[in-house]
């Protein structure tokens, strides 16, 4: 890991799947880890409009769908797509090492 030394490790390749993020944590910030096609993404996983958890949201193609208000997020930018959601989800670079997925510290 020294090409990356701001290394977080997730979880497992194998926890995530197109339809099932996976809730982590970085530096004490809950976030989701979501597979589109055969790419991960990771980002904070609290909905920016409440208190909607991502990681247990309904995933459809890129996109996520928050289960407190409905609100969509892309999960590759993380820009709204649906309202009531209307900033940013925060999102992290992603570096798979081996059979892990782990994320590029900030």
């Amino acid at each position: 890991m020294t090409d990356f030394p701001d290394l977080v490790d997730l979880c497992a390749v194998s926890d995530v799947s197109p339809d099932l993020p996976v809730k982590a944590e970085i530096d004490g910030e809950d976030v989701a880890v979501f597979q589109v096609d055969d790419t991960f993404y990771v980002t904070q996983d609290l909905c920016t409009h409440g208190p909607g958890s991502l990681a247990e949201g309904y995933v459809e193609g890129r996109e996520i769908e928050c289960p407190f208000h409905q609100g969509k997020f892309d999960i590759i930018t993380g820009e709204p797509t649906a309202a009531p959601c209307n900033i940013a989800l925060k999102i992290w670079d992603v570096v798979v090492k081996g059979d892990r997925i782990c994320a590029v510290r900030k």
